[in-house]
Formats: C-alpha cells, structure tokens, sequence
C-alpha cells in the first residue's frame, strides 16, 4: 500500500463523497490523504436542504430512491452509520422508515375539475404502444442524439402513463429518446406501479440530512480533509508517454490563489459539470432571479479541459440551451396544519404515503409532494414543510398571470390553492421559498457516442471524472445511483482494486417484470 498517495476530489457533491468513501473502505487510503474542493459552503452538491423554521427551510430537490435498484448506493451506506439510529446503518435505517411508511400513492394526477384522473390505464392507443415497444427494442446506438419526440407520435404525449412517467422523472419531450429508453429499461418494475409509485422509497429526512450528514460525519471521522469556499479553475498538466497526466490545482481560496503540486502517484477526481449550476432561490415577496453558466463556475472547468480532446467529452451539448434544461421548484413551510390537514382529506394520503400529486391542466405542469414529517432534522414540532416543482415555468399560469419563473413565494402558493380549490386562509403562515434551476435536466439533453467522457477517460494516467456527464453503461441519470456508480468505477479502476462493482440489476430481463409491463401497457 501506498501511504503517501493522495487523491484531490474536485466538487463536494455525493459523487465525490462517494469516491472519498471508496478510497479509504477498498482502497485502503488513509482517510488524512483525501481532500475534497468545493466552491460552495457546505458539501452535498445538488443533495442540498437548508433553512429553519424562523426563516423558512429550502431545498432545490429530492432525487427518486428505491431499494430494487440502486445497487452502489446501498453498497455504500450499508457501510455509513445512522445518525439517528445506533447500531444502525444508513441503509439499514432506509429500509426500516420505508417498511413503516410505504408508498401508495391514491392522487397521483388531478384534473382542471379538481377531479383525481383515473389512471387504472396508461391511456395507450395501439399506436402509442407500438411506437413505444420500438423504441425500447431500439439499439442505443441507433437512437444517437435523437430526441423522444423523434420516435412517440404527439398523442403519446398525452396519454396518463407520459404526465405520470414525466412528472415522476422530469422527462420532457426533447429530451435524449437514448436516456428515455434506458429509463424504460432501468425501471420497468416501476412501469407496472407507476400510478401508486409503490416502488419509490424515502430517507427518513431530506436526502441531506439523511445522505450526506452520516457520510461527511463518517468522512471527517476518517480524517479525509473537507475545504469550502474553494474554487478550482484549472489543471496543471503534461503528456507522460502519450498520456494525459495532472501535475497541479489552481484554485480560489476564499479569495485568495493557491497552487497545489502533486506527486507521482497523487490522483485527481473531477466533477464536470452541474445539474444545479447558477440556481437561485427567492422569497414570499421577490421572484427566484435567472442566472445562467455566465454567472457561475459549475461548467468553466470541464470546458477548458474537453478543449482539443474529443476524449474529455463535449460540454455544449448539455449546457447551451437552458429553455430546454431548466425548470422551477419550491419549498414551503408552514406554522399550523391546515393545509397538510386539507391535503389528506383531499388526497386520502396521509403525508408521508403518498408520493407526487400532479395537476395534469395545469399550465405550468406543477407537482407537490408531502413527505412524512419532520422534513428535516432541526424541525420543531407544530412545523411542516413540503415541496413542489412546475416543468414549464416559462408559462402563464393558469390562476396567476405570469410565469412560474417570474413569481414570487406568494404568487406559486395563490396558483397552488387555485389548483386545489383551497382558500387562501391554508397557507396564511407560509413561507414559500422559489428556485429556478437553469440546467437541472441538462443531462437528459439529446446525446451522441462521445459527448459524455467515460469516469477514467482514454490515454489518462491519474485523472477521472465523477457526475451525471460521463457514460455508464445501462445506468440512468439524474439519480444519486449514477453519481456513486461512476465514483466507484473511478476509483476502482485508477487503483486496480480487484472487488466486483455491483452490477446493474436486469430487471428488464426478468419474465415477470416484462410480463407485469405488458399487462400494464395493454390496460
């Protein structure tokens, strides 16, 4: 073992925790040799969730778990500690909340009437199932960086299988026909149960208190070395032998500018690009403000590095165009019950049970989901937070005349009440924090071969990637399985490390789950 080896993980997100956990567990470096870079104050990435009951609690997202997948994601936190259960994994902690709290979503589409659509069938035409099993039958390298409407006639898009299917993933029609069909195949369990969400699994707080919190306590415990407010912008680098080979950082330490020299053997993981780059936040009274890549640094490193080499992948092909990428989401807490109280009686859910309630008229596509409470670990009681997004937010709603984008806290709760027919009276403690997110579905822009690097890119010696942008194979993006996956092929590969990376399970290989599909798409 080389104890003198150390690893640079640049950005803070779950990938780079990930691969700082897999050094140290299976490759056996000291925890004091790893040091993770983020430009940001705290670690996580997108996993975020902040915020008080005084000031109002935020979080830009929540990414879909379950336990029939996931098979890297669970590898790992088997082996991360509850922070709240002892004796308890994080993992271990999971399945117990969710044998207590199963999903079972009775609400799952609202119509203009306020009416729950029945959703029993996925509202296929013969054609629509047809141009759908070519699709999913299709080779991903025929597909290329052809887009899902290239392939699903506009009645497709109408059905009730695409409002759940595309509101439970954040799908939209432009987007990659390649991804759609990994999706399709990834999670065909969940195309039989798509109307309840039976298979979506939750942590016992958001993804950060109950995610990153045990893993960057276990992390520090280790020693590994975590720096904020550290921003990288660029790589020194030679070409040893025909290959590309990091021998330095160049970084903004609050402020300052710092070189850090490496030496042979040192390793370097990048985290190219960000789902939640130039996202912005507002409040009851201002609108969330639109920001772009021009005002943040998510993307700048992997486009200086993918200039002259095909082999670090092609940024603008995820980055260049955010009115295809882009959509707004919303926090809300709340002083007394009322609201949560109506929502159980309308929906039949007690929160907590249900998953995404989807107003399928509405123009801005809006989705609420309410998680069992609390919502996060420093929540008091008499206190209850939920969370929404809109997919169209460059839409006029249909209750307020503006769009999503544009409004404030206040204007998204009036939109949300109008949906739901409730008086304004539910949500008169609110505090309702928006987000706009410029490139959040970046990652599900049309891609061709190449356009993603691969985690340890060709003729490289002690670099590899880690994030949504590179490839691997069969797995889906916009998942936090994606991100710990390619930091454990990472890691693995750039220290030879002999143990099988789980791998993905063929769930679209199994009898019974091709034969519930069916049943389902025949309905």
């Amino acid at each position: 073992m080389i104890t003198t080896q150390k690893a640079y993980l640049v950005g803070g997100g779950i990938g780079s925790m990930a691969a700082a956990a897999f050094l140290i567990r299976d490759g056996g470096m000291p925890g004091a040799n790893i040091s993770i870079l983020d430009s940001g104050p705290l670690m996580g990435g997108s996993l975020d969730g902040a915020g008080d009951a005084e000031h109002g609690y935020s979080m830009r997202g929540g990414r879909m778990l379950t336990t029939d997948n996931y098979e890297c994601t669970w590898d790992l936190f088997k082996s991360i500690p509850s922070l709240t259960q002892p004796g308890q994994s994080v993992f271990d902690e999971t399945v117990a909340f969710n044998a207590l709290h199963p999903s079972h979503d009775t609400a799952r589409l609202i119509d203009r009437r306020r009416a729950k659509v029945p959703v029993a069938s996925m509202g296929f035409s013969m054609q629509d199932r047809l141009e759908l099993l070519k699709l999913s039958s299709a080779d991903e390298s025929e597909l290329g960086a052809s887009r899902i409407t290239d392939h699903l006639s506009p009645a497709f898009f109408e059905t009730e299988f695409w409002f759940m299917w595309s509101t439970t993933f954040a799908f939209q029609p432009w987007h990659s026909a390649a991804e759609f069909r990994r999706y399709l195949h990834r999670f065909m369990l969940e195309f039989s149960r798509i109307e309840t969400l039976a298979g979506v699994k939750r942590t016992i707080y958001n993804q950060f208190d109950s995610l990153v919190l045990p893993l960057q306590r276990w992390l520090l415990a280790q020693g590994v070395h975590l720096t904020s407010n550290c921003t990288v912008t660029g790589l020194d680098h030679t070409t040893q032998a025909g290959q590309f080979v990091v021998t330095g950082l160049q970084s903004v330490v609050h402020g300052q500018c710092e070189t850090t020299r490496l030496n042979d053997g040192d390793l370097v993981f990048v985290q190219n690009g960000s789902m939640t780059d130039a996202s912005s936040t507002g409040s009851m009274t201002d609108a969330a403000p639109r920001l772009s890549k021009a005002q943040s640094g998510g993307w700048a490193l992997w486009e200086t590095l993918a200039v002259g080499r095909p082999n670090f992948g092609n940024p603008a092909v995820f980055n260049s165009c955010i009115a295809q990428s882009y959509w707004a989401s919303f926090t809300v807490t709340l002083k007394d019950t009322a609201f949560f109280d109506q929502m159980q009686v309308f929906s039949g859910n007690e929160a907590g049970t249900g998953g995404l309630v989807t107003f399928k008229d509405s123009n801005w596509l809006m989705s609420i989901v309410l998680a069992h409470q609390p919502h996060f670990i420093n929540q008091p009681a008499g206190v209850q937070v939920f969370w929404g997004y809109g997919l169209f937010p460059d839409r006029i709603g249909n209750f307020v005349a503006k769009p999503m984008a544009d409004c404030t806290g206040a204007e998204i709760l009036q939109e949300l009440c109008g949906h739901l027919r409730f008086d304004m009276a539910t949500v008169a403690s609110a505090n309702c924090i928006p987000c706009c997110m410029p490139y959040i579905t970046s990652m599900f822009m049309p891609r061709a071969p190449g356009d993603r690097p691969l985690p340890v890119p060709s003729q490289t010696r002690n670099f590899a990637f880690i994030s949504q942008f590179v490839e691997v194979p069969l797995d889906t993006v916009f998942t936090v399985e994606y991100s710990v996956r390619a930091a454990q092929m990472a890691v693995y590969a750039l220290l030879g490390i002999s143990r099988p990376i789980p791998p993905v399970t063929p769930h679209d290989k199994s009898l019974h789950a091709e034969f519930e599909a069916l049943l389902k798409a025949l309905k």
